[in-house]
């Protein structure tokens, strides 16, 4: 298969990088943020909102979509870019971390994954082959491996286990998906996924079998999972260092500044979260000078807008106190306004970091924005 990655510039003096992943609905600028549409949507926030920031690519979630509307529906609407109107990418994930946040409702076995649904307590079998069909069924044009994912904490039996499974269940999803490029002329990406929980020995043994599995790009997986940054930039580093220079990285779960940047020192080139769409739903905003609360009584009387810096609509149209209006009174419209621009000012770090990258001055870029974001 053809590499799906051009390298368009590295960073003199960090693991940075710019690049192209080449996806069946289109090129996608790299270093990438995926907001999270976990529904086929992306809460509060318009398809046309999305394009309008700039996003060539979202996520949406196997697992959720598979319960509801589920097969039928996602069939005779001709795909998920059909169902929801959107023709840009879509990554979909396979549904392994919602299985592990459910550990009271599902039972791992060599077969799959058993749980009840968190909708209507209903049982279901997920296996490895039936989430790769179900992902060419949605048209995902990157697909995730199901895997198994461990907590931070984990005992190395444990983690040992998850890795051993994730490892066979990659090769029969692999597998699959393969089979579907060549019987039914799907075009989507399978990745595979790096774990091993907080073990190096075990994060590169998965990592070899990822890469051996030859795939057209690998994701690191099982981070984020509770443990401190300073733990997670370590791992992070560590993980990024073992996969090859000639394919798309990917870290899932990750969406502050903080992490996001730290993910683009090490060559990471993908990532996505809720938490800016999340937190913007609960009044929490971005801004230059660090995150803060709507509802804060100083905004009551305050007309400036949430960053004077921001180019963002909401930024020239609606100021903090009317934002904090709308919050106390629980009106859609702040959900609305405050995840877009949550998502506006992460792609436009992103962005800005694209071109600190290309000028070679990326480390300066990171110090300067994080001296000033920790004000």
């Amino acid at each position: 298969m053809e590499s799906i990655f051009t390298l368009i510039h590295e960073d003199s003096r960090s693991k940075a990088r710019t690049g192209t992943v080449k996806l069946p609905h289109g090129n996608v600028r790299t270093p990438v943020f995926m907001p999270v549409g976990t529904n086929g949507t992306v809460k509060a926030v318009t398809r046309e909102d999305l394009k309008e920031i700039g996003f060539e690519i979202i996520l949406s979630n196997t697992y959720h979509l598979y319960l509801r509307p589920g097969e039928e529906v996602i069939s005779l609407s001709g795909g998920l870019h059909s169902f929801m109107g959107w023709d840009g990418n879509i990554l979909t994930d396979s549904g392994g971390f919602q299985v592990f946040s459910l550990a009271p409702f599902r039972k791992i076995t060599e077969e799959g994954v058993k749980f009840r649904s968190h909708i209507d307590g209903s049982y279901h079998l997920l296996t490895p082959e039936y989430i790769s069909r179900f992902q060419a069924l949605l048209g995902s044009d990157i697909q995730m491996q199901l895997d198994v994912c461990t907590s931070w904490g984990a005992s190395r039996k444990e983690a040992v286990n998850a890795l051993e499974t994730t490892s066979r269940w990659m090769e029969r999803g692999k597998q699959a998906w393969e089979d579907l490029r060549s019987q039914s002329g799907y075009k989507g990406l399978f990745f595979p996924i790096v774990q091993g929980n907080f073990f190096k020995d075990l994060r590169e043994e998965s990592a070899c079998r990822a890469i051996a599995a030859d795939c057209p790009g690998i994701a690191i997986g099982g981070l984020s999972v509770g443990e401190s940054e300073d733990v997670f930039l370590e791992y992070l580093a560590f993980t990024a260092a073992l996969l090859p220079r000639e394919k798309p990285r990917y870290v899932m779960g990750i969406g502050t500044p903080e992490y996001i940047l730290g993910a683009i020192e090490q060559g990471i080139d993908m990532f996505d979260c809720v938490f800016p769409t999340r937190n913007g739903r609960n009044g929490q905003v971005f801004t230059r000078k660090g995150s803060f609360a709507l509802k804060k009584a100083e905004n009551a009387r305050d007309f400036s807008p949430i960053d004077e810096e921001c180019r963002c609509k909401v930024c020239r149209g609606y100021s903090r106190s009317y934002l904090r209006h709308l919050f106390r009174n629980r009106e859609i419209l702040c959900s609305i306004l405050a995840s877009y621009h949550n998502l506006y000012f992460l792609n436009d770090l992103v962005v800005e970091a694209r071109r600190a990258i290309e000028e070679d001055r990326f480390l300066e870029f990171k110090t300067e924005f994080l001296r000033r974001y920790s004000y």
